[in-house]
C-alpha cells in the first residue's frame, strides 16, 4: 500500500513559528527532537531498522501529544510520524497506522488549524490521496484536493505542500500544474530548525520535476 512518507510530514512539517507557539523551551526541544528525529528515520534508514525506528518513535510521539493535549503541534507531528510508519510497514498494518494519522490530524486542527503553517491540511490530504478508497480505505481525492487548497491559502509559498500537491497533481496526470507548484517548492525558503529533512525534500523534488518535465515534453 504506497503511502507518501511524511507526512507527512511526512510533510511533515513544522514551520519557522514552532518556537512562538509552544509554552516552554523544554517542550519546544521535545517537538525539535521529534522533528529531528523523524528526519534521520525517514530518510536515513531502511528496511526492519527504518520499522523499528518508527515503531519506538511513534511511541514517544503518541506519549508528547497526550502529555500536551491542547497544543495542536503535539498531534502534527504523531500524525506524521504515523503516517510515515504506515509507509514502512506496508500491507494491512498500514492501513489501521493511516488511520491513528488521520485522528491525530484531525485533533490538531480542530485545535488550530492554523498551526505549523497548515501542515494538518497538508498531511490529512496526501493521506486522503494515497490511501485506497471505499472499501478498502477512506481514500478520496475531491478531500485531498479541498484539503491541499486549505494548506495553501496557508502557506502557498511552503516546500512540503507543494511538493505533495505536485504529487497528487502528477498523479492527476496535470503536469504542468504540477510543474508550478514543483517550481515554487525549490523556490522555497529554508528552514534553519530542518536542515536535513529539506536536503532530502528538495531531492524529492528534483526527481519528481525531472518526470513532470519528461511528460511535458511528449
Amino acid at each position: 500500500m504506497a503511502l507518501v512518507a511524511a507526512a507527512l510530514f511526512q510533510s511533515a512539517l513544522a514551520q519557522n513559528a514552532l518556537s512562538q507557539t509552544l509554552s516552554s523551551a523544554d517542550e519546544q526541544m521535545n517537538l525539535q527532537q521529534l522533528m529531528r528525529q523523524w528526519a534521520h528515520v525517514n530518510y536515513e534508514l531502511k528496511g526492519d531498522d527504518q520499522e523499528d525506528a518508527f515503531a519506538e518513535l511513534a511511541k514517544n510521539a503518541q506519549a508528547y501529544s497526550k502529555t500536551h493535549p491542547d497544543e495542536a503541534e503535539g498531534h502534527i507531528w504523531s500524525g506524521i510520524i504515523h503516517s510515515s510508519y504506515a509507509g514502512a510497514k506496508g500491507g494491512l498494518g498500514a492501513l489501521g497506522l493511516a488511520k491513528e494519522a488521520k485522528k491525530d490530524f484531525e485533533m490538531a486542527m480542530s485545535i488550530n488549524g492554523q498551526a505549523l503553517q497548515g501542515s494538518a491540511y497538508t498531511s490529512l490530504g496526501t493521506l486522503y490521496a494515497q490511501v485506497p478508497g471505499w472499501p478498502i480505505g477512506f481514500g478520496d481525492d475531491e478531500k485531498a484536493q479541498e484539503l491541499f487548497k486549505k494548506s495553501l491559502a496557508i502557506n502557498p509559498d511552503g516546500i512540503d505542500i507543494n511538493y505533495f500537491y505536485a504529487q497528487f497533481l502528477y498523479d492527476e496526470r496535470k503536469y504542468k500544474q504540477a510543474e508550478v507548484h514543483l517550481l515554487r517548492a525549490q523556490a522555497a525558503a529554508p528552514r534553519a530548525e530542518r536542515p536535513l529533512a529539506d536536503k532530502y525534500r528538495q531531492q524529492e523534488v528534483a526527481q519528481l520535476l525531472a518526470k513532470v518535465e519528461r511528460k511535458l515534453k511528449r
